[in-house]
């Protein structure tokens, strides 16, 4: 049967212009994610997971057992044909603990191949911990802590620093075994817990720095923490928790009933049975670790099997800059427009600012918010700021907290004209402290006062420019320009200047 090759690093310019698909055969689900090429960040066009449970058998027999492999083998003969039908150039399938481990897998794998015309990569636990860890680091670039992503049949644990995967291991304590374990005898589920935990020699390399937790179940866990505290923001990407959070959470799953768990927005009712014994592992994981808070990661291993074939230079990209400016293009006018306006402000906000320089967290998103600043042009006048927030806040960015979302978003809301009473503002408010808040205002008002005295012309821009100087923000313009001064561009720069607590001023030459 004819269909995609597997992904080779050699083809990274070659897979760049073409549907990549990955194929993940974990222990519990079997799922098919289908990217727009081999970029830092490349958009996700299909996304689709059927729960087989490949895993279940193992506790009991080691076997796969037939009803899953049956269901396994029917969703992958549909992602098979899925992937024919979109011409996906390249494909990687992959899998896990459960056919890594089991004494039937090679039953298992030559019926997929011969009924599906699919060929199974099975990744050793070591792959596995690697490819986890890249997922994290691709998706929060400078994590300094500990990886663990928990699978149906094992849970890897990766110490991440600099960029790199270091010390690791690969433990049999899946999330189905825990279940397993927990439906024989309640009582046995803590000791097995420990007893695996206590294998990890390099534990005390995870004190004091945070875990950043990896897997379906788990994130679940982040899933009902935002829903149950009242969290303003619900996505569980880089979502952080107080690591009494675990302890808390075993404590709740005991006392809610299923009925409670199925209100939880976008949780799923299939993993709601391994959830107890997850948070219990996850209680112990951060205890023996010493961990200083608990991070959820949206991306794992398929994020970390694509951030793996690419070279060092795409590697080394921050991927929200990089995701903003692909937006910004895609949705803009000006394709350069967003860089020049960040040159055109950097004496304002930057390093040639009186204060020296400009902190690097504050800059990339200033950087962002530029990149993004047109994007709202097509929307209704009335609209556009509430386009620019549920952008900000609501878009598929990674490489961002909830407070910098929240900074983001009140940039664009006053680039795009909101207003000081907005009720979007006090939402905000609940996720940033006021003094970033205070910043990206200045930042939104600085690129409206841009948008405006240049209509949207590189030649205006770039013949200009904003400074501070002393107790003023200065508007500087080339002789040239000097008609483009009206009275809409000195009231915006009236505005910015209240903002900023400083007088404004017009400079000619």
């Amino acid at each position: 049967m004819e269909g995609p090759v597997a992904l080779d690093a050699n083809d990274a310019d070659v897979a760049a212009g073409g549907l990549i698909a990955i194929i993940d055969i974990g222990s519990n689900s079997v799922r098919l994610v289908v990217y727009q090429g081999l970029t830092r960040i490349p958009a996700t066009l299909f996304n689709e997971k059927v729960m087989a449970g490949l895993g279940r058998g193992l506790a009991a027999n080691g076997r796969l057992g037939k009803g899953a492999m049956d269901t396994a083998v029917a969703a992958l003969a549909r992602f098979a044909a899925l992937t024919r039908a979109m011409s996906v150039t390249t494909l990687q399938v992959v899998a896990t603990a459960a056919v890594r481990e089991a004494a039937n897998a090679d039953e298992f794998i030559d019926r997929v191949e011969r009924e599906t015309g699919l060929t199974i990569e099975t990744i050793s636990g070591e792959a596995e911990a690697r490819g986890a860890a890249f997922g994290v680091i691709s998706g929060i670039p400078h994590a300094d802590g500990v990886v663990g992503d928990l699978g149906g049949g094992s849970l890897e644990l990766i110490r991440v620093a600099g960029g790199e995967a270091l010390d690791r291991i690969s433990l049999p304590i899946g999330s189905l075994r825990l279940d397993a374990v927990r439906k024989r005898d309640r009582r046995a589920l803590a000791p097995f817990i420990r007893k695996a935990l206590a294998t990890v020699e390099w534990a005390a390399e995870g004190r004091g720095r945070p875990f950043y937790m990896v897997g379906g179940s788990w994130r679940a866990l982040a899933q009902i923490h935002i829903h149950y505290s009242d969290h303003p923001l619900p996505i569980v990407h880089q979502y952080e928790m107080p690591v009494a959070a675990a302890s808390s959470l075993v404590r709740s799953l005991t006392q809610v009933d299923l009925a409670t768990l199925k209100t939880v927005p976008n949780l799923s009712t299939a993993r709601l049975p391994s959830l107890p014994g997850a948070a219990m592992l996850l209680a112990a994981t951060v205890k023996r670790l010493g961990s200083s808070s608990v991070i959820a990661s949206g991306f794992g291993l398929r994020e970390g099997l694509l951030y793996g074939q690419l070279g060092a230079r795409e590697q080394r990209l921050d991927p929200l800059v990089t995701a903003a400016r692909s937006e910004g293009m895609r949705q803009g006018r000006f394709p350069e427009h967003g860089d020049m306006l960040f040159a055109w402000m950097d004496g304002l906000f930057g390093p040639a600012g009186e204060n020296g320089a400009e902190p690097a967290g504050d800059r990339r998103l200033r950087l962002a918010a530029c990149l993004l600043s047109d994007i709202a042009w097509r929307a209704h006048p009335d609209f556009r700021p509430e386009r620019g927030v549920d952008t900000a806040l609501h878009g598929n960015w990674v490489a961002i907290t909830a407070a910098e979302r929240a900074a983001l978003a009140t940039a664009l809301h006053f680039c795009f004209g909101g207003a000081n009473d907005a009720p979007v503002l006090a939402l905000l408010g609940r996720l940033a402290p006021p003094a970033l808040l205070a910043r990206a205002r200045a930042w939104g008002l600085a690129l409206r006062l841009g948008q405006r005295l240049t209509g949207g012309t590189a030649s205006a821009l770039s013949a200009s420019r904003l400074d501070r100087v002393d107790n003023a923000v200065v508007l500087r313009l080339a002789p040239t320009l000097a008609a483009i001064a009206g009275e809409t561009v000195t009231r915006r720069l009236k505005l910015l200047g209240n903002a900023l607590g400083l007088e404004p001023k017009v400079l000619i030459g």
